[in-house]
């Protein structure tokens, strides 16, 4: 079934779009795992090459003008599950016959839970490496604010715990995959979402800047 975006974000086309030197971006876990977890691809749901080279592509003209990239710290919880997630994956391709559940393969397979160690560590050390943080205290206020929203924008905690820390720093610049971005009102949406794209043309909020 089509998704039915409602687009209030501006809406960017990173294959067209040039990185300004004063621009700041958050970047997204999805952007991140395309970028620094290169065994993404082994796993059941791969992104498509065309997918991983426009991202990496933009990232890297960004931070060749002097662009800045933004991380925030929640980010590592995502990116950490998305990566033992894949290990599993990639695991049970090659082991099919008796496959382990998740916390099976956490804790009696302890050569593959080093090689996800091995994998999160990595991930994160060329995350940090590129990008500075933008953080925020998960506290009452955050979780509260998140609660409020999640009652009229449709996305998951995680994206809203990152766009509470995007907000808070002051970044309007997203860099996502995600389309459940597109539903947040004042930013601007870099992606190459082909759903995403075609909806915000219909409905007059894809720019050029």
């Amino acid at each position: 079934m089509p998704i039915n975006y409602l687009v209030r974000a501006d809406v960017i086309d990173i294959r067209t779009d040039t990185p300004q030197p004063t621009d700041q971006y958050l970047i997204d876990t999805n952007v991140w795992a395309f970028l620094v977890y290169t065994r993404l691809a082994l796993g059941n749901r791969p992104p498509s090459n065309a997918k991983v080279t426009a991202y990496s592509t933009f990232v890297n003209q960004a931070l060749t003008v002097g662009s800045t990239l933004r991380r925030c710290g929640l980010t590592l919880a995502e990116l950490a599950h998305l990566i033992e997630k894949t290990e599993r994956e990639i695991y049970v391709q090659a082991n099919p016959v008796a496959p382990p559940q998740t916390k099976e393969f956490r804790h009696n397979f302890q050569a593959e839970r080093g090689n996800v160690v091995t994998e999160i560590r990595s991930a994160w050390s060329q995350v940090k490496a590129i990008a500075t943080p933008a953080d925020v205290l998960v506290n009452d206020a955050l979780t509260d604010a998140v609660i409020t929203r999640i009652q009229t924008q449709s996305l998951d905690v995680y994206d809203l715990f990152l766009s509470e820390a995007g907000s808070a720093a002051g970044i309007a610049h997203v860099v996502t995959d995600d389309g459940d971005y597109c539903c947040i009102p004042g930013i601007q949406m870099f992606t190459s979402n082909q759903s995403v794209l075609a909806a915000a043309q219909a409905q007059g909020r894809l720019i050029v800047r």
